[in-house]
């Protein structure tokens, strides 16, 4: 399982996966040496200090482990910024930002308001990772509107921005058995010698809860291994009661590759979707160096909009990256660029491509949309894809 061909990290950051490791084993012995795996993601993400997104190492761009869509353009942010500017005739001109990353999405966001002469109120983010804050604070330095919280909130009116967020919510495994659904957890072995961690099956069988979101359970095959998103929906349901807090308009947009649950728990997708990026290489051992490597699972989009309709959210628009940005304006954005400074345009044109293409972001990649008392323009709704949800 960890023969893998990966760079090899430093000293320092070895030796922090090695006691990110032991954290977990001692966690594991506390638990009669089984935890969910919702569990031990949990840990090698946000351990303080150690976790991956808790401790120091770079994350994102060309020296970290992956790169999103604001890193690879500044059209991104600057073409939710135009959305948003429509947007706040109904709302308050107040954003709030979740998983900001090195903050690259706010700064193309606010430089596009600024230059649009659109006044944000105030830009929060809510951060839990101390280097990315740093990093955050130094990018944004300029824009005395940005408020950082460690914490969301008890109401807020505005807009909410997620991009790539609920897929590093940890997520709970399961499996189907002949005895039916069991969930999977980690486990220690070789105690004596190295610990290694591996996964392990619990015998009793899940509860009826734990895999309520999977359309048509029973008549997926034996070994079918998939995620839930116990705590995703429950982010949605916190979100929800902030927004609906206030008792004004409010709106989310929250874009992330997945799927809805009819693609998600298809039969042939036999091992979920768990996926691990370490140096912008893609790997499935999620036991590898915990703490120097991101964990993901795709997001199912039906629960989410679940979690958010039962909380009281209204569902306002769910489509694609590429059919969401193209509404938006991107090309707009792009078309201020002369195609005659070829220096400057083809990079854009080159980075838009891969935002909105079908082999790239464009479909993989999609965008939810909940809120209460709002309306989206129309030539967004026009490209709605609800029905598939």
């Amino acid at each position: 399982m960890h023969k893998l061909s990966l760079p090899a990290p430093g000293d320092d950051a070895l030796a922090a996966s090695s006691a990110l490791q032991q954290l977990i084993i001692d966690d594991i012995h506390q638990h009669q040496g089984w935890i969910p795996f919702s569990r031990y993601m949990e840990l090698a993400l946000y351990a303080p200090d150690l976790g991956y997104y808790s401790g120091g190492a770079t994350k994102l761009g060309k020296d970290g482990d992956f790169t999103t869509a604001p890193e690879m353009s500044p059209l991104f942010g600057a073409t939710l910024a135009r959305l948003a500017n429509q947007l706040f005739s109904q709302t308050a001109a107040e954003v709030m930002e979740f998983g900001a990353g090195t903050g690259k999405l706010a700064l193309d966001f606010l430089s596009e308001c600024q230059l649009s002469g659109v006044a944000i109120d105030r830009y929060f983010i809510v951060e839990l990772s101390g280097e990315l804050r740093a990093r955050q604070e130094e990018l944004l330095k300029d824009f005395p509107q940005v408020q950082w919280l460690q914490k969301m909130p008890d109401s807020f009116s505005g807009i909410v921005l997620g991009n790539e967020v609920l897929d590093a919510m940890p997520v709970d495994l399961v499996i189907k058995t002949a005895e039916g659904w069991h969930e999977v957890g980690v486990a220690v072995v070789d105690e004596e010698s190295t610990p290694r961690l591996l996964f392990r099956e619990q015998s009793k069988a899940c509860t009826p809860d734990k895999i309520a979101q999977i359309p048509g359970a029973d008549e997926l095959p034996v070994g079918y291994l998939t995620e839930v998103h116990p705590i995703a929906g429950g982010f949605m349901q916190s979100l929800a009661a902030m927004l609906l807090a206030s008792g004004k308009p409010a709106i989310a947009i929250l874009i992330d590759y997945g799927f809805p649950a009819s693609e998600y728990y298809h039969p042939q997708r036999l091992q979920g979707s768990l996926m691990c990026h370490y140096r912008h290489h893609a790997h499935p051992d999620p036991f590898y160096l915990p703490g120097l490597q991101d964990i993901t699972a795709h997001v199912d989009f039906t629960a989410m909009t679940r979690a958010g309709l039962a909380a009281g959210l209204e569902l306002l628009n769910y489509t694609s990256q590429a059919g969401f940005l193209t509404a938006a304006g991107i090309a707009d954005v792009l078309a201020r660029t002369s195609a005659e400074q070829v220096m400057d345009y083809l990079p854009k044109a080159n980075a838009l491509q891969k935002l909105v293409s079908p082999a790239e972001m464009g479909e993989l990649f999609k965008v939810l949309v909940m809120g209460h008392g709002m309306e989206l323009p129309e030539n967004l709704l026009r490209l709605d894809r609800s029905h598939r949800l």
